[in-house]
């Protein structure tokens, strides 16, 4: 936000609120996951491991795909690649990239468990991890607001002229609000079938996020843009697939 700095600097080192912000969220992402996988009767043995090989591959993915969808600002400038700390993430990147590699290891690690169990402890800590990310992210990274607005709630941003729409702030009280139906569903849902906690976050986070996408930061134009609100829509799809062929299932209580 204008007026609270993007970073700090202590001597020759540089902290930016982004990446620190991030960090928190992410740590806090994997004490949450690890408890709730403990709960459900997971071994947490290869825990750390899995979850390192989450977020690297995350990274990297979301890195890959912001850089492919925005060419013309990364090509000739190979410094700009690694500057992370600008922010450039592309959210469904790091999703199509971790998702495979979340289920070998799976896989490999927990091959007893089931994978739709697994999931459904894990997911619900991912969203509560993105929502505070959301919010002690993007909210300090230059460039961080959506469209220009005169509403009252408009926000000044680094980098960018006018108010502008607290995107990252929205998207945090969305996936917090998620979090908590999520638990909610989880608790009176009782005789729920394995992937249904699952498939309800892919279903409402899908959606909203291609939402957003289209009428928060307005950019519909942008090639990025439009391959976010029809990941979007793809990851929606999917969840609806899996509630649909999980119910079906007759082993899918297991």
């Amino acid at each position: 936000m204008s007026g609270v700095p993007t970073s700090v600097h202590l001597g020759p080192l540089v902290f930016h609120l982004y990446g620190f912000g991030l960090a928190i969220a992410a740590y806090v992402a994997y004490v949450y996951s690890r408890r709730r996988l403990h709960h459900d009767g997971f071994s947490t043995e290869h825990f750390g491991k899995f979850a390192a090989a989450l977020v690297v591959s995350g990274l990297v993915g979301a890195r890959l795909a912001n850089i492919a969808t925005n060419w013309s600002y990364y090509s000739g400038h190979p410094a700009r690649w690694i500057a992370v700390w600008q922010g450039g993430l592309a959210s469904f990147g790091g999703i199509a990239l971790a998702l495979p590699v979340g289920i070998y290891l799976q896989r490999r690690w927990w091959p007893m468990g089931s994978l739709t169990r697994f999931t459904d402890a894990l997911i619900p800590a991912l969203i509560a991890g993105w929502a505070l990310g959301r919010v002690l992210g993007p909210q300090f990274m230059v460039d961080g607001g959506g469209h220009v607005t005169r509403q009252w709630f408009g926000l000044h941003y680094a980098g960018q002229v006018g108010r502008r729409v607290p995107v990252p702030l929205i998207q945090g009280a969305e996936d917090g609000l998620l979090w908590l139906g999520l638990l909610w569903t989880e608790r009176k849902w009782t005789s729920r079938f394995s992937g249904a906690i699952s498939g309800i976050a892919m279903i409402v986070w899908g959606l909203v996020r291609a939402g957003d996408e289209h009428w928060l930061l307005g950019q519909q134009s942008h090639s990025g843009s439009l391959g976010v609100q029809v990941a979007g829509l793809v990851l929606a799809l999917g969840g609806l697939l899996m509630l649909l062929l999980r119910r079906r299932d007759p082993v899918a209580a297991a």
